[in-house]
């Protein structure tokens, strides 16, 4: 399968990026390198793509499962190396899924079942020497 993107300079350091899709992102540097803060950072957009992806994972899962979803976040936080390249070294992923009567075991299930098998990102991310970790908390609405 062959994926194709497109990023193109849009003066100092800001990138328009489109994707096979059609859809269009910005990504901006920092103020400190003449950034104005017109999108993203690209690290950032790594971490973002991470989230969709064993979001997207999480939640087919737990569709199939017939389990009763109302909201599902994944909160992201990372650690970057202090020398360049400022690589990650490591990755936290801390899912929030709410719904009604959703069975502990079921989403523990999910969540584990993309970050071994499904989430491209996310394994390749580990390949690379990344150190990804998940947890999730469930909260039951009415």
């Amino acid at each position: 399968m062959t994926m194709t993107a497109n990023v193109s300079w849009d003066g100092g350091v800001s990138f328009k990026a489109e994707g096979g899709t059609g859809h269009t992102v910005f990504m901006d540097g920092p103020a400190d390198k003449g950034g104005q803060d017109k999108g993203s950072r690209p690290m950032e957009m790594m971490l973002i793509g991470l989230g969709g992806c064993s979001s997207f994972d999480v939640m087919t899962i737990l569709q199939k499962s017939r389990q009763d979803v109302v909201s599902c976040e994944a909160k992201i936080t990372a650690e970057r190396a202090d020398a360049v390249p400022a690589v990650f070294t490591k990755i936290h992923l801390h899912f929030v899924v709410s719904g009604r009567k959703l069975k502990d075991k079921v989403v523990a299930r999910a969540i584990a079942l993309s970050a071994d098998e499904y989430c491209s990102a996310s394994i390749m991310l580990a390949k690379g020497g990344v150190e990804i970790t998940h947890d999730f908390e469930i909260i039951e609405v009415a």
